[in-house]
C-alpha cells in the first residue's frame, strides 16, 4: 500500500470538502499544526528531562579512581572500634 497518486488526492480533497465545506478547512489545517507544535514541544521537554536525570544519575555515582591516586582512608564506626577493643583483651 503505497502514497495515493494523482486522482486518488483529487478525490480524497474533494470529499473532504463536500464533509466540512471550504471555510472550516483552514481551521482544521491550522489546528492540526498547533498540535503538532505542540507535539513536538513536548517530545523535545521529554528527552530533555531524561538527559537531565541521566546526568544526575552519574553524577551521584561514586567515581573511579585513575591509576596513581589514592584513596581516602577507610574510617572504622563505633562498633568496630568496641569489637576490636574486645578482642585485645
Amino acid at each position: 500500500m503505497g502514497f495515493p497518486g494523482g486522482w486518488e488526492l483529487v478525490l480524497i480533497v474533494g470529499v473532504l470538502v463536500l464533509l466540512f465545506g471550504a471555510t472550516k478547512l483552514p481551521q482544521m489545517a491550522r489546528s492540526l499544526g498547533q498540535s503538532a507544535r505542540v507535539f513536538k514541544a513536548e517530545t523535545r521537554g521529554m528527552k530533555q528531562d531524561d538527559e537531565a536525570a541521566k546526568n544526575e544519575k552519574s553524577s551521584e555515582e561514586p567515581q573511579q579512581l585513575t591509576s596513581g591516586e589514592q584513596s581516602a582512608p577507610k574510617t572504622a564506626s563505633p562498633i568496630e572500634d568496641t569489637q576490636r577493643d574486645n578482642t585485645k583483651s
